[in-house]
């Protein structure tokens, strides 16, 4: 989506539906070094399922976090996730150049598109020839306008400038590519556990090959506790992270969360067999796990445990340089919550 005025900075904005993140890099030779990284909470119930329901509240702790993080820059790249208004699919279609598919794509688009193609933006990446003579693989991405304009005015409300749009699933794969070594022909999951969302994007030879969004997330946890404790919700938010609550034991807690971790679970094994059904038989090799679910106690156990797989925290600012002036301890110990910000904050003007 081109929509980048001039090279100025820009800085990726991660609006989730728990924490709104903030990532500025700085082009370095050879690679980035961080210039700022910063988070506030989000009220709950302002974003449902990817729909901003509370625009007001969203511009106040957008122009909140602008402050307390003393971001210069008004560019920013914004992501955006949700089953029910991206649909991402890869395709086959006749060889064609990348003109001659800009032409034709909301054409080719309309049957895998289950709304009116007029109500969606159309983007692509060619992703190169299949094996069959004539024939090229096309990762296709359909976004429902209402839903980025829904995104694009908060954003503008909150005195910035929306530089570019792009999808959560492809700025995990960005932020994977930077920091890790590509393994050749192993298929690597990348896994960004929301409060309201899992996005899962399988990326191999450092390209996308398959990715799902599901409504569901780590508030399914707070949630549990909420109810089995009778707590608000922000005294089962600081129980899901350890603290001490009055009227809830940590260890009962845990018991309760463990219980609760089956259905996020369930979800990401379900997707990863979903994908092995619809790419012939192939293997998953490994997990990296982001957001902030990635950080409830013990859940990457669980999900090794359940998928038999290798399972590691994402690692988003290990091939970053970091001045001085942060604290690495805190960076290491909330680094895979800034995954998709650091993916959104590699977009540079002349990416596509």
């Amino acid at each position: 989506m081109h929509m980048f005025f001039g090279s100025k900075t820009s800085f990726g904005l991660d609006i989730g539906s728990s924490y709104i993140k903030a990532v500025q890099l700085k082009e370095k030779k050879g690679g980035y070094e961080l210039e700022l990284f910063d988070m506030i909470p989000l009220p709950p119930e302002l974003i449902v399922d990817g729909s901003i329901i509370d625009s007001i509240r969203l511009v106040e702790a957008l122009r909140q976090l602008v402050k307390k993080a003393r971001i210069k820059t008004k560019n920013a790249t914004i992501g955006i996730a949700g089953h029910a208004s991206v649909i991402i699919r890869r395709i086959s279609l006749p060889e064609m150049t990348e003109e001659e598919l800009q032409e034709s794509i909301k054409f080719e688009a309309e049957q895998y598109v289950p709304f009116d193609i007029e109500d969606v933006s159309v983007d692509f990446q060619i992703l190169g020839p299949k094996e069959e003579p004539g024939q090229m693989d096309v990762m296709l991405v359909a976004v429902k306008k209402d839903i980025i304009n829904e995104y694009v005015s908060v954003v503008k409300e909150a005195g910035l400038i929306p530089a570019a749009v792009d999808v959560n699933a492809f700025a995990l794969s960005n932020m994977h590519e930077m920091n890790y070594e590509i393994e050749a022909g192993r298929n690597v999951a990348l896994v960004n556990i929301g409060a309201r969302t899992i996005n899962l994007n399988v990326v191999k030879n450092g390209i996308s090959v398959f990715t799902r969004d599901s409504s569901i997330g780590a508030n399914a946890v707070t949630e549990a506790l909420q109810k089995q404790f009778h707590l608000p919700y922000e005294n089962a938010e600081r129980l899901q992270r350890g603290e001490e609550v009055e009227g809830a034991g940590t260890e009962g807690a845990f018991e309760v969360m463990l219980t609760a971790y089956e259905e996020i679970i369930t979800e990401i094994s379900r997707s990863l067999e979903y994908f092995q059904t619809t790419t012939f038989h192939e293997e998953t090799n490994r997990v990296i796990l982001s957001g902030g679910g990635a950080l409830l106690r013990d859940i990457p156990k669980a999900l090794a445990k359940k998928t038999g797989l290798e399972v590691s925290l994402a690692e988003p600012f290990r091939n970053i340089s970091i001045p001085k002036r942060f604290d690495r301890a805190v960076l290491e110990e909330t680094g895979p919550i800034a995954a998709v910000a650091v993916g959104l904050a590699m977009r540079r003007p002349d990416d596509r």
